[in-house]
């Protein structure tokens, strides 16, 4: 009887995450992609009456650690 080998079987399972992953990471960048908001056309300004918001007034949310 020819004996095991771990290694190969091993190496295979490891390839098999490392598709499956990437394949998960690919749907999640689609995903993303999907729901971004498109850019408006930049030929259009906005009324002069209304003023301009400050540049300190943006609220900055931090991104959730993965």
């Amino acid at each position: 009887m020819p004996k095991p080998n771990y290694a190969f079987e091993k190496r295979q399972r490891e390839l098999a995450k490392k598709k499956k992953q990437d394949e998960k990471d690919a749907r999640k960048r689609e995903a993303r992609e999907a729901n971004a908001p498109v850019a408006a056309p930049a030929t259009e300004s906005p009324p002069a009456d209304v003023p301009s918001p400050s540049p300190g007034s943006r609220v900055h949310l931090r991104k959730p650690d993965m």
